[in-house]
């Protein structure tokens, strides 16, 4: 492993969450395990392609747990690891964050936050 130096350690945390997906993924499996077709209907602005590549680094740095199932047709879960688990306060902080600054440039968050899951 490359020794490596932080200026401060947010960067630590922005190097494994940062990014445009990878939190709202991790959002929406703090709602329980997610299919991949499951992560791509609740994203319908990602690519295919984007959303294996976050899905793959998360699991890489140990955030979510992959589980393959042996079956025809091959069936893929993916669910908070233990230690992203423990991302959850940041993640809720995050979304109670842009949810008052929509609430501030707006003026309200109905008109500008989709009628989802995650924003109840």
């Amino acid at each position: 492993m490359v020794k490596k130096k932080y200026n401060i350690s947010v960067e630590a945390t922005l190097e494994v969450i940062g990014g445009k997906w990878k939190c709202v993924i991790l959002c929406h499996l703090t709602h329980g395990k997610k299919r991949t077709s499951e992560l791509k209907r609740l994203m319908p602005n990602i690519s295919q392609k984007m959303l294996t590549q976050q899905l793959r680094e998360l699991e890489e740095d140990g955030v979510i747990n992959r589980k393959l199932y042996h079956e025809l047709p091959p069936k893929v879960e993916y669910e908070l690891s233990e230690y992203g688990g423990s991302l959850e306060p940041i993640l809720h902080a995050l979304c109670g964050w842009g949810e008052a600054h929509i609430i501030k440039v707006y003026g309200n968050k109905e008109d500008y936050l989709e009628n989802n899951v995650l924003n109840k």
